[in-house]
């Protein structure tokens, strides 16, 4: 398994993110912006829920690994 990318790689391919967002939405606005695989990878292991802002977004991806 892949290691988490770091909380700052994360958030800069979720820039634009309007919170609340589901896990959906953050796998496209990832893909949209560019994300490598290790970002996707994360995100698609994270839980599918509404997420609050980019802290919980880092949480559930460090949680999830």
């Amino acid at each position: 398994m892949a290691d988490a990318p770091n909380p700052i790689q994360m958030q800069k391919h979720l820039k634009g993110v309007d919170y609340p967002a589901g896990k959906s939405d953050l796998i496209r606005t990832a893909r949209d912006q560019g994300a490598d695989d290790n970002v996707i990878d994360a995100l698609e292991r994270i839980p599918d829920r509404q997420y609050d802002g980019p802290n919980a977004v880092s949480k559930a991806v460090t949680e999830a690994r």
